[in-house]
């Protein structure tokens, strides 16, 4: 855990301190080239150094521990402040590429002045962002080990959002130095600005779409989204072997940081278990899942009888009926159809 902490800080950093070194070259090269295409790299490298610093806040909000008014922790607030940082994408690269590359395509010709400038300072940025992103792409697969999921599975079901703002951040901005050093080689070989502009303005659509797909998945953590499914099944499958439970009638999960997996139950136990047997069972059940699981931090488990045609049918009205499962039928496994329906 000690050890993820420090990559995710490393990581961050390392991104901060490249974009900021490569914010004040290509603003340098964009003001004495009069590329918009350079001028739109420029501002997108400061916006992403906005961004480190507020993954930087993040990181340390979201350390530290429980407290009364927060008995759950502040593990979200990594997730609200790496939303503000796609917002930050948004508002200040995309929008001023789009602003800065429109204006050169409708407006004026501007004459280009050494572009050997901007050709030395791109291909300088681009060293310098591949190892940066060397190092996000290298925690994302690390991370994606750890969990025994795929690179891709990992990017769409991460808890931890620095590393994958990150990568996607350094993967736009790479793809944004390829898209600037095009239109500056076309301003050169035709001599029309307009290509300085159309390269400017995909830019910000590239921005656009990063901040999107930042917004999006860091708005689901923000809100509440269950746990990966190879965990909410493990946790299914743990809870149904033992001996003292009869079905699992419903089965919650929620993120709730980095790491941290917050678990509701409802299992209906076996009747001849006495009222302090149960409670033994539970606190067991509880400490099982947390050791064999280490994301699961919270669990509670309350026991409920599985022919209560209330329960059922809330449950049914949260995940949908499978096809062929009736739900009048007492003794029908809930969760078991519903999880892999």
């Amino acid at each position: 855990m000690a050890q993820e902490k420090e990559e995710s800080t490393l990581t961050v950093v390392l991104a901060g301190s490249v974009n900021l070194l490569i914010a004040v070259l290509k603003l340098v090269a964009g003001l004495v080239t009069g590329s918009a295409a350079m001028l739109s790299e420029a501002v997108h490298s400061f916006a992403d150094t906005i961004t480190e610093v507020l993954l930087l806040t993040a990181l340390r909000v979201s350390r530290r521990p429980a407290d009364r008014a927060h008995p759950f922790g502040y593990g979200k607030a990594r997730y609200f402040w790496s939303l503000l940082a796609a917002v930050s994408i948004f508002a200040s690269g995309a929008m001023f590429a789009l602003y800065e590359g429109f204006s050169t395509v409708f407006g004026e010709a501007e004459e280009q002045t050494s572009p050997l400038v901007a050709y030395l300072v791109l291909a300088g940025a681009f060293v310098l962002e591949s190892v940066s992103w060397a190092q996000a792409l290298r925690q994302v697969r690390r991370d994606a080990a750890e969990q025994g999921r795929t690179f891709r599975h990992q990017l769409r079901f991460s808890d931890d959002p620095t590393a994958t703002t990150v990568f996607y951040e350094d993967s736009a901005a790479l793809s944004g130095l390829l898209l600037a050093f095009a239109g500056v080689g076309l301003h050169q070989l035709t001599g029309e600005s307009v290509w300085d502009g159309v390269a400017s303005i995909a830019i910000g659509v590239l921005l656009a779409g990063v901040a999107f797909l930042l917004g999006r998945a860091n708005a689901a953590l923000l809100i509440g989204r269950q746990a990966a499914p190879d965990l909410v099944f493990g946790i299914r499958d743990h809870l149904s072997a033992a001996p003292e439970v009869d079905a699992v009638v419903d089965l919650q999960t929620m993120l709730i940081g980095t790491d941290s997996v917050l678990v509701c139950a409802r299992v209906d136990f076996d009747d001849t278990l006495t009222a302090g047997e149960l409670e033994h069972v539970c606190v067991r059940l509880a400490a099982e899942l947390q050791s064999a699981h280490n994301d699961v931090t919270e669990v509670f488990i309350e026991p409920v009888p599985r022919t209560n045609t209330d329960l059922r049918a809330a449950v049914l009205a949260r995940y949908g009926e499978r096809p062929g499962v009736s739900t009048t039928d007492p003794n029908g496994s809930t969760v078991d159809d519903l999880r892999r329906g």
